[in-house]
């Protein structure tokens, strides 16, 4: 069992930054990939990035590629999301997520999630 709870978010302007943190409970926390997903209101979740276990490999959705960054630290069972240059499209509801298994070469789909956090709100204002 893994418990995932972020921290982070808030409301953010346009072109700054927010970094999202999620506290993962459980001793094999190395041995999930690990993800962020995004809700906005009116619409489905949404990959956003994945990171592998031993955080070597990283995977991102195209829409925030090259801004956003996603790491772990397995020591501290904690993975994190740093946004930078944010706009209003990024408002979301942010989910941490886990999958089964160590390698991360796709997105993760959504019906592979095997653990999921409640999520925490971010809002840009423009």
């Amino acid at each position: 069992q893994v418990q995932l709870v972020e921290s982070g978010g808030g409301l953010v302007q346009a072109g700054g930054s927010a970094r999202l943190s999620c506290a993962a409970s459980g001793r094999t926390f190395s041995n999930y990939v690990m993800g962020w997903f995004r809700q906005a209101p009116g619409k489905e979740r949404e990959f956003v990035a994945a990171i592998n276990g031993s955080g070597g490999r990283r995977y991102y959705a195209d829409s925030v590629k090259g801004r956003f960054t996603i790491s772990r630290d397995n020591a501290k069972n904690a993975v994190y999301l740093q946004m930078n240059i944010v706009q209003p499209a990024d408002t979301a509801v942010y989910s941490c997520a886990a999958r089964s298994g160590m390698d991360v070469t796709r997105p993760i789909e959504v019906h592979e999630v095997r653990y999921w956090g409640q999520g925490t709100q971010v809002t840009v204002s423009s």
